[in-house]
């Protein structure tokens, strides 16, 4: 297994909740066709695990009614390109941004869509169990920057601590 598939593991196992953090409500009338497709990181909070730039997820339909999730990021430091394929569900209705994905077996971690562009599926927020994962992801690798200013200050203003994030090389 790959050094750092190690460590999101160990994550997965111990905080491998899909609950959501008090406060934080997935988007209603969420589509997941009009999710699927390729969408880029532009910030996340920092996560050993996660150290790569010109991150991006990747969402198409499974077979099993469910989405197929593969996420791809450069390590510079080694020179590769690396990859991770998952799965995902819905944790209650099909209409709520709220789903549990894993990398790793039976290991579920929430992903929660709690802002998104409902007309053009442009821009997401994102928050996993608890308020240490935060991703800001964009259909484009280059966000506006008033955009991502509003954004961010609604993520602050629900208590994530902004100034932790870390802005993805594209």
């Amino acid at each position: 297994m790959k050094k750092w598939l190690l460590p999101l593991l160990a994550v997965l196992m111990f905080s491998g909740c899909v609950g959501k953090p008090d406060g934080i409500d997935p988007v209603g009338n969420f589509n997941a066709d009009k999710y699927l497709g390729k969408w880029y990181e532009i910030a996340r909070m920092d996560h050993s695990f996660e150290r790569l730039s010109k991150v991006s997820a990747e969402y198409s339909l499974r077979e099993d009614g469910g989405l197929k999730v593969v996420n791809r990021g450069y390590d510079a430091a080694n020179g590769k390109w690396k990859e991770a394929v998952g799965k995902a569900y819905f944790v209650g209705a099909k209409d709520q941004g709220h789903l549990k994905v894993s990398f790793f077996g039976p290991f579920y971690a929430s992903y929660i869509v709690f802002d998104l562009d409902q007309d053009n599926y442009r821009y997401s927020l994102v928050s996993g169990p608890d308020r240490s994962y935060f991703w800001l992801l964009s259909r484009s690798p280059v966000m506006d920057e008033a955009t991502r200013q509003r954004l961010l200050a609604k993520a602050a203003a629900l208590g994530f601590d902004t100034t932790k994030l870390i802005a993805v090389a594209q």
